[in-house]
């Protein structure tokens, strides 16, 4: 089977080293093209292109993929299936309809829920107690196809979206080889979504990791390990702002102090006051710091019991 997979980040890499070791003749990869990173705007692939390139296998990297151009490329190759994994773009309908099989899209949620961009920050950030895989027939909507294959796993009360990201990515890949054997073996079933049950992951950006100390306990701790290790959460103490790497929740407990107000500070952490409960910080960065466990950071610095947070 000829395929041809459409991916950019590390997410991606699972999925396509499966295709490769499983034998799946892959034809082309097609990814994002290179952009600047870093401080230094330093020009750097996608790591989905990095790893076809060790392996000789052709990269396409288009800034549009709804061009005429782009449909003679992908019309001259003939792929047999087209799959795709946290590509990035929406594909048209006259793309879709090059390859015999289609596309199959391996999306880090269970569909219906947290269609989108971000399903992994917002699962955690939703303080979603499981998630998983789902892969999909692509057609023309954001994640609306007919699903194919589920496998959900558990979200414990500290991981952090970095740590989920990768227990995603290796199972995207078994649940893609999974669903290809069905597709090859002709037991595949499709099964329609429901769109009454459909929520949506908006995209993350940086203003998003804002913590907002007049929510509860629960919500800013999610909040901070849904946003690690992008963007970060932040907040600001004596006006500079402070990012939070780690936090642990405290209780959720009522109580007459003002949401932010720092409740004790010692070697376990900061102990801040939300609008119901308490959360303690774990690690901190303040700005060109590095990231330090708050038993390191308060025996050069101090942070003062009483403050408000924010």
């Amino acid at each position: 089977m000829k395929v041809v997979f459409m991916g950019t980040p590390e997410f991606a890499l699972p999925s396509l080293k499966m295709l490769i070791e499983e034998g799946y003749d892959v034809i082309a990869v097609v990814t994002q093209p290179d952009k600047p990173a870093g401080r230094g705007k330093k020009i750097v692939m996608p790591p989905v292109k990095e790893y076809a390139l060790k392996n000789d296998i052709a990269v396409l990297q288009p800034e549009k993929i709804k061009t005429k151009d782009f449909l003679e490329t992908l019309t001259q190759i003939k792929p047999d299936l087209l799959v795709t994994a946290a590509y990035g773009k929406i594909l048209s309908k006259e793309l879709l309809e090059v390859p015999k099989y289609g596309c199959i899209n391996v999306h880090g949620s269970l569909l219906p829920k947290l269609r989108g961009a971000a399903p992994v920050h917002w699962s955690i950030i939703n303080g979603d107690k499981h998630t998983g895989i789902t892969t999909m027939f692509t057609d023309e909507g954001l994640d609306t196809g007919d699903m194919l294959l589920k496998e959900s796993i558990p979200i414990s009360d500290d991981m952090t979206a970095g740590e989920l990201h990768d227990n995603l990515a290796d199972l995207g890949a078994k649940v893609l080889k999974n669903t290809l054997e069905q597709l090859k073996d002709g037991s595949l079933k499709r099964t329609p979504q429901s769109e009454d049950q459909a929520t949506y992951a908006i995209l993350i950006n940086k203003e998003i990791g804002k913590i907002n100390w007049s929510k509860s306990s629960h919500e800013v701790h999610n909040l901070i390990r849904g946003t690690n290790p992008w963007p970060g959460a932040f907040t600001f103490y004596e006006g500079c702002k402070m990012k939070v790497w780690k936090s642990e929740f405290v209780d959720d407990n009522s109580h007459d102090y003002k949401p932010g107000t720092i409740s004790k500070v010692d070697k376990d952490g900061v102990l801040v006051f939300c609008k119901v409960g308490k959360v303690r910080i774990k690690e901190v960065q303040f700005d060109s710091c590095r990231k330090m466990c708050v038993e390191d950071y308060i025996c050069g610095h101090k942070i003062d019991e009483g403050e408000i947070l924010g």
